[in-house]
């Protein structure tokens, strides 16, 4: 699991931030940063907390063998 962020996205909500302050932090109007961006273990469920809440969408899971680097949405 690797986690992305379409910072075109992102608008600083921090939701992120709130549900895993270990995996993301989010400057003062700022965007997110991922601190960790291969969680593991008992930081999975709330890093997964943190994309189900993200108000944006901004974030994601990639699987560590995925070749699609297509755009988020065009599908």
């Amino acid at each position: 699991m690797r986690i992305r962020a379409d910072l075109d996205l992102c608008q600083g909500h921090a939701v992120c931030q709130a549900e895993a302050p270990g995996v993301f932090t989010v400057p003062k109007r700022g965007r997110v940063e991922i601190l960790d961006d291969a969680p593991t273990g008992e930081l999975e469920p709330a890093v997964a907390n943190a994309i189900r809440y993200c108000p944006t969408q901004a974030l994601s899971i990639a699987d560590e063998g995925a070749t699609d680097s297509s755009p988020k949405g065009t599908d």
